[in-house]
Formats: structure tokens, C-alpha cells, sequence
């Protein structure tokens, strides 16, 4: 159980609403997390707002799961491994691959995929090096660099707020662990 109270949408209104409603309706069960936010409604406006955007993103779908699967697993966040890896393995990357993304020479990712992962490793770690960003540079725009290590970054904070509260994966998501 999670140590504050899932209040769900109560409360809510305006914009931190519709974007509670998005979340849901488009992206996912993520009502536990949600629902604990709801506490600070500019939080669910502010920061899922800005992870809505992903449609919107400068990157594939594909990178961008890997990074979030890849900061994830790095920070070792259950919740956030619980709702991502399913994604990625919906497109196409196999459970293996999934379950052992951080290995160093894990199969199934092609050779910018594994850039990608690199990446969100050493963003997650606080270990970017300057010839990381070049070789990421042959291949990526500054803004798509900019939005890799965003995605990366935020959810190092999604890890640190799940673990803190002990926010629980919702029990109709895929492969969710039994609490």
C-alpha cells in the first residue's frame, strides 16, 4: 500500500484533469502514480503534461521505450519497468532482450538502439561523456539529444517518487508483481 492515499481524479480540474484523463484513456494504468500526484495537481499538469508530448516526441517510439525501459531498470524501478517493458516488447524487442537491456552486448538492438541505451544508462548513472554525445551526435539533432536525456532524466525522478511513497503497480498491468 502505498504510504499516501491514492485520491484518484477527486478534486481535480482544468487542465490537471484533462491530462489525468489523457494518461488514462491513452497511455495506460498509471492511476496508482496518478492518483497519488493528484495531492499537487500542477504536478499531473506540469509533468505528465510534458511526458503527453511523447506523440509529439523528436524521437521513435521504439527509442524513446528503450530509454524509459533502460532508466527504469538503471534505477530499478519496478512500477516504471512493470508499464514500459511491455511497451517496448510491443514493438518488437523480445522479452530477453527486454528483461537483459542493460548487458553490456544484450542482442536484439541494433547498433543506435544500443547508443540509445548507452545513453540512458549514463544519463541515469550521471556518467555522460563527451564522446558519448559525439557519437549520439552522428546520429540524433541537439533537440533530439535534448529530448533523449529529458526522457532519461525524468524518470530518475519517477523512480525516486515511486520508491519514496511506495507507489504500487495497478493489478491489470502486464507482468505486474504480486505485493
Amino acid at each position: 500500500m502505498s504510504r499516501i492515499d491514492n485520491i484518484g481524479k477527486q478534486g481535480l480540474e482544468g487542465r490537471a484533469l484533462e491530462v489525468f484523463e489523457i494518461v488514462e484513456r491513452d497511455y495506460g494504468a498509471f492511476g496508482n502514480m496518478l492518483g497519488v500526484l493528484a495531492h499537487r495537481p500542477a504536478s499531473i499538469e506540469h509533468i505528465y503534461g510534458l511526458l503527453q508530448s511523447a506523440k509529439d516526441a523528436l524521437i521513435t517510439r521504439r527509442h524513446l521505450e528503450i530509454v524509459l525501459v533502460t532508466a527504469s531498470r538503471e534505477n530499478q524501478c519496478q512500477y516504471c519497468v512493470s508499464h514500459h517493458a511491455p511497451k517496448l516488447g510491443a514493438l518488437g524487442i523480445d522479452t530477453h532482450t527486454v528483461e537483459n537491456i542493460l548487458d553490456l552486448n544484450v542482442p536484439g538492438l541494433d547498433p543506435v538502439e544500443r547508443l540509445v541505451r548507452d545513453y540512458a544508462s549514463a544519463v541515469t548513472r550521471q556518467r555522460v561523456t563527451d564522446r558519448l554525445v559525439e557519437r549520439l551526435r552522428e546520429h540524433f539533432s541537439q533537440e533530439q539529444v535534448v529530448e533523449l536525456t529529458l526522457r532519461a532524466s525524468l524518470y530518475a525522478f519517477f523512480a525516486r517518487f515511486n520508491e519514496a511513497l511506495e507507489i504500487e503497480v495497478e493489478e491489470d498491468v502486464a507482468g505486474a508483481p504480486a505485493h
